[in-house]
Parts: C-alpha cells; structure tokens; sequence
C-alpha cells in the first residue's frame, strides 16, 4: 500500500478565495480599519455564536490567549497556577509570561489528570489551566466541582479539542475561558492564530484592552462598551490581535467543523481497534462523558524496554510513519523535564513513565481506509521488529 501524506492539511475551502482577493486588493489588513464588518469582528460573532458563548476574541495564537486569560482574571502577583504535567512548553511558558508561578500536576497512564494530585495541590494555587491534551479531556465534572468549591477560577486549554463535548456540552465552555488554536495542526488552520471565548463581560474586557484595542478600538467590540470604559487607559497594551487576512482563512472552516470532527473521530477509533489488538500497544479509552474530536492517535507500548520502543519509533519512521514517544527524544517540548525556565521544576514520576512509552500519531481527517490500513500496516510491523529483537 501507498503511505498518504501525513502531514498534509485540507485545502483551504474556495470560498475563503474571494475575501483573500479584496483584502490583497485593499491592503485592509488591520483589524481595526473598518468602522465595521472586519474579517476578525465577523470571525468573533461567528466563532461565539458556534460555541454558544456570549464573548470571543481572534488573537495571534492560544499561546496568547492563555497569557491574556491569566492577565484578564488579575490574579494577586506570583499567583499560582495550576496545571498538568503533561501539556505543551507554551502553557507553562504563559504562565511565567503572565508573572505567574506553574504548579504541575501528575497525569496518568490515560492523559488526563490524576485527580488524587489535582485536589492535593488544589489549596495551594489561585488558578488552574485544564489542557485537554491531545484532546484528552480529563474529569471536568470533578475539576470544576473541586474549582468552583474553592472559589478557583479555570481556563481550558482547548488548543486540540474544537469539537469535543463532555455531556453534550462543547469543551472550552466549561471553565470561566476557553482557549484555541488555529495552527496548522489543528482542527482549523490559518498557519498561526487563537481565539478566547467567555460568557464574562469584565473578563473580555480587559482582554480585549490588553490585546491591543488601543484608544476607542475597542469600540468595534459590540456589546462591551461599558465593560471597556473602566478599564481604558488602565492596562497595558500587548498588541496580540489577530488580522484580517488569518480570519478569512479561518471563517469559511467553521462550516467544515462538524464533517472533520465526524471524521477524525471514526479515523481514530478505525485505528484504534487495530493496534488495541496487539499485546504490545494499549489505547486509552476516552471517559464516559466524552466525545472526542481527535486529528491524531496516541497509545501507550506494553511490556516494551526504552531501547525497544525507541527501535519502534525509528523502524516506523523508516518506513514512512513518524511516530513521536513524548518522552524518548531529546528536547520534546511535551516532556515536563525540558521546561527548564520553571524555577524549582517538580519530579512527577506517574507522568515521566507515562511519557517514555506514550506515542503519538497524526491522523489528518482526510486519510482514506486505504491510508489507514497502510499506516496501521507499518505500525503493527514496526511493533513485530522491536520486540522480535527484544527477545533475540
């Protein structure tokens, strides 16, 4: 079978070609030129009506979200966060970005947090930051019941989860800000870009002020006038903002949202129940609340030593899969080791094990069953490679 191209986005939808044109044409590409109907207002309208949110704002990226999440709830000096042990560089590194101290949390063997340290750890901290890793969602039921007892405010990374729902209810709207990600990678692609949604007109607010909405910008916000009238001239200016020509990149995937998701998901679990038929290779179960939208697969190597599973990882890679072991390589921003601007950087040995045998596959939505079984094909051979030389 023929490998696909597994690092290979869907096309931008034609109708994004129009918009692109004028604004080419036009030179329009500051949010705020228009007295009205830019690219971003409209994605923000459109974005918050899809999530049933009452607020969002287009910013450059998630990261930024999340530092401007942290700025928005303000939060005492060298306020602790917590969050988990197993997330990307750029959430702990917000949290230093926003002068806030991170506080790691182990993770377990299914990526989600070990609610036995989460509620340890929960006094100790005056926020929390939920990364749906992977699009992992971990006990949100118990979280926010522990946050909202402690009077704690959450802000859910969503960078991999536009889609997910727990119970029905869409991820990211759970927690007081919900943040997400327009990478390439994800689930809409602009190349780079994020967006925050919140149903608080304060919180929005500020962020807004913060994001860059200098002098009576942020007049262009509906909705939120009074909100931004306290706080003018009042924040700082990051100048984190969004432009015209991501949205309009961004703004006709929206439609696409629901048919990628549906895809992803039977994607996943078609490959799922083909490597959970080996001995060697567990794929954890998602919670019962979950629905998952997932882009990618990961799984975890059973009965494997380190040099068998990085001989796993390579032997795959050879044959045309990249298989990426968060903890095996050298410098993998998801290994918590390598964060080493956190002062006093915590052991977490459940979430270090988890890591020196939890891979993780890119399963683009638009692979065919032809592609799946090719890549499922390399896979399971790789597997039968390093643990046949495992046992030699």
């Amino acid at each position: 079978m023929t490998l696909p191209d597994m690092h290979r986005a869907e096309p931008i939808p034609e109708a994004a070609r129009d918009e692109i044109e004028r604004l080419l044409q036009s030179g329009d590409l500051f949010r705020y030129t228009a007295a009205s109907g830019a690219p971003v207002s409209l994605l923000e309208a459109e974005f918050a009506q899809m999530m049933g949110s009452r607020y969002a704002l287009a910013v450059s990226s998630c990261s930024a979200a999340l530092f401007l999440s942290l700025l928005a709830l303000d939060l005492p000096k060298d306020a602790r966060v917590l969050i988990p042990g197993f997330t990307f560089a750029a959430v702990p590194s917000s949290v230093v970005h926003a002068h806030c101290i991170p506080v790691l949390c182990e993770v377990g063997d299914n990526y989600r947090i070990d609610m036995n340290d989460f509620e340890a750890k929960l006094p100790t901290v005056d926020a929390v930051i939920i990364s749906h890793m992977r699009g992992h969602t971990s006990d949100m039921d118990a979280i926010m019941a522990l946050c909202d007892a402690a009077g704690i405010p959450v802000i859910e990374d969503a960078a991999h989860s536009l889609g997910t729902l727990w119970h029905g209810k869409k991820i990211g709207t759970i927690g007081a800000i919900g943040c997400f990600s327009f990478q390439s990678y994800k689930m809409i692609n602009a190349g780079e870009g994020g967006i925050m949604i919140t149903n608080d007109a304060d919180l929005i607010a500020r962020a807004i002020i913060m994001s860059g909405a200098y002098e009576h910008n942020w007049k262009k916000h509906p909705g939120i006038a009074e909100a931004c009238t306290r706080w003018q001239n009042k924040l700082p200016l990051y100048n984190l903002r969004l432009n015209n020509l991501s949205a309009a990149l961004v703004r006709p995937q929206l439609a696409e949202l629901p048919r990628r998701v549906a895809d992803g998901l039977r994607n996943h679990d078609y490959v799922a129940s083909k490597l959970d038929a080996s001995p060697y290779i567990n794929v954890p179960a998602p919670l019962a609340p979950e629905t998952r939208a997932p882009d990618s697969i990961q799984f975890n190597m059973v009965g494997m030593e380190d040099d068998a599973i990085r001989a796993f990882a390579s032997a795959s890679a050879a044959a045309g899969v990249k298989v990426q072991v968060f903890g095996q390589s050298t410098d993998n921003a998801r290994a918590f080791w390598n964060w080493q601007f956190i002062e006093d950087l915590p052991e977490l040995p459940q979430t270090r094990r988890m890591l020196m045998s939890a891979c993780d596959v890119r399963l683009p939505v638009h692979l065919t069953p032809d592609d799946l079984d090719a890549v499922v094909d390399v896979l399971l051979g790789a597997v039968q490679a390093a643990t046949d030389a495992q046992a030699a």
